[in-house]
């Protein structure tokens, strides 16, 4: 039985605004507000996990203990069939430079000269979200949109490796759709819709 989410204030276990903003969207639908991890100040834990599912259980349980509030947290990425689906569970650090920054221009760079030899260019997104409560309870989904990997990067609306994305029967990569087509289809709206049917119908 999965427990049920009734409180209508929670916070999000992310300092990557583009996912507090797209969670945020989400939730609003269901009357739940957002307070962001780094609106409270909260610590960012290292991602030690070898799966969506873990670092988001990782990253929500932290959360949830250093706040006293219900938690969610997301763990999402980019995989490449031709690259054995990396970057994957390692997307963000494929971004990571030198002086910490973190730049996917240069990721996206990266994965097209890997890729490029290969005539395969499917890929995917990957979403996890997990619900994650102060005594240590966890509720886990994940969600995933599948298409293919394009070049050159087309698009300003999204954030990450958006603009390399172009969704199964579309002609537009994530980047080129505006908030609510992309909502419609992409990895985290599959996911939260598992969350929506197994936390917030009761």
């Amino acid at each position: 039985m999965r427990r049920q989410l009734t409180e209508r204030r929670i916070v999000m276990a992310s300092h990557n605004e583009g996912k507090v903003r797209e969670n945020a969207a989400l939730l609003a639908e269901h009357g739940i507000e957002v307070v962001s991890a780094r609106a409270l100040n909260l610590p960012v834990p290292e991602e030690t996990e070898n799966s969506f599912i873990g670092n988001a259980t990782l990253k929500a349980l932290a959360a949830a203990r250093a706040s006293g509030m219900v938690a969610l947290a997301d763990d999402s990425g980019f995989s490449v069939a031709s690259l054995n689906g990396d970057p994957g569970v390692r997307t963000a650090d494929w971004a990571e430079q030198p002086d910490g920054r973190r730049d996917y221009a240069a990721a996206m760079a990266r994965v097209e000269a890997l890729a490029a030899p290969h005539p395969d260019r499917t890929a995917w997104f990957t979403c996890a979200l997990v619900l994650a409560w102060p005594d240590g309870h966890t509720e886990g989904f994940e969600g995933r949109a599948t298409g293919q990997w394009v070049w050159p990067p087309r698009g300003e609306a999204g954030f990450g490796y958006d603009p390399m994305f172009q969704p199964d029967g579309h002609h537009k990569t994530f980047a080129e759709m505006g908030g609510e087509a992309k909502h419609a289809i992409s990895h985290r709206a599959a996911a939260f819709r598992l969350l929506a049917e197994g936390c917030l119908k009761g």
